[in-house]
């Protein structure tokens, strides 16, 4: 970025060009130099201009690389925060555009939908208190993609920027109060991808490649975004990231993600 155009204006203009280019599905090999983010807060900056710039409202947030692999995956050294806009979050069911999205995947997650606000506060938040902070768990898949490319080689800045590849999102339904009781950290899902009647492949994930545990990185995030001076709200939902390696998805795949007792999520990838 340069030193002689104010911050936010500069975040702005970074902004508006990751807009404009998700609305027009066409990639970018790096922002321009003028307004390329070279530090995570510069790309939080930027990334903080999207509501404005798109009209849309942040109806919550998700972390991406939650994982040793995920992190090699996109050459991060940690976690990423990204918001989930509105126009882009489904119900389980649903069929999810597919023009576009050059990553071709599903990630089954771990949601939490808060129950009271989460505010910047001077100190870390416990995990026990960001818990006693949730209303409900949800199974959920995201559909994640980048208008950087590659965006294996945009670096944390640029990918903070692009809204931490921040797509498309399916909430599934809230899971029986049980899971309060539970280990997440060895919890089992299976999923598996069809296409028409026919079964292309399954794949098994567990809590535990979600930094260990989805409590874990629900409490990262809280305290990210504290630190960023932002509020976690009532009403918002944080998807915690996959919890197993990504399925890879053709037009007009289907996805169903099975938690066992904590329920299920299914989508359709669209055909077009």
């Amino acid at each position: 970025m340069t030193d002689h155009t104010p911050p936010t204006a500069v975040a702005a203009k970074a902004a508006q060009l990751i807009w404009a280019h998700w609305e027009s599905g066409q990639v970018l090999g790096a922002l321009p130099e003028a307004c390329r983010p070279s530090t995570a807060a510069q790309g939080y900056a930027a990334q903080a201009q999207l509501p404005n710039v798109s009209g849309r409202e942040v109806l919550g947030w998700k972390i991406a690389a939650t994982s040793a692999n995920g992190q090699a995956h996109i050459n991060v050294g940690g976690p990423l925060a990204g918001r989930l806009l509105s126009g882009q979050v489904f119900d389980s069911g649903a069929t999810v555009p597919s023009a576009g999205n050059r990553m071709r995947v599903a990630e089954p997650e771990f949601a939490f939908v808060m129950a009271q606000d989460l505010p910047p506060q001077s100190k870390p938040y416990a995990q026990q208190h960001v818990m006693a902070a949730v209303a409900s768990l949800h199974p959920a898949i995201e559909v994640p993609d980048s208008r950087l490319d590659p965006f294996t080689a945009a670096g944390e800045a640029q990918l903070l920027a692009d809204n931490a590849c921040a797509r498309h999102f399916v909430l599934g339904p809230a899971a029986p109060d049980v899971w309060r009781e539970l280990d997440l950290s060895t919890y089992p899902v299976q999923a598996r991808v069809d296409h028409g009647h026919r079964l292309r492949y399954t794949r098994d994930g567990t809590g535990g490649n979600v930094l260990g545990d989805p409590r874990i990185a629900l409490t990262w995030l809280a305290n990210r975004l504290s630190s960023l001076d932002i509020t976690l709200h009532k009403g918002q939902v944080v998807t915690t990231g996959t919890c197993m390696v990504p399925l890879q998805l053709q037009p007009g795949d289907s996805v169903s993600a099975d938690f066992g007792l904590l329920g299920r999520v299914h989508m359709i990838f669209s055909e077009i």
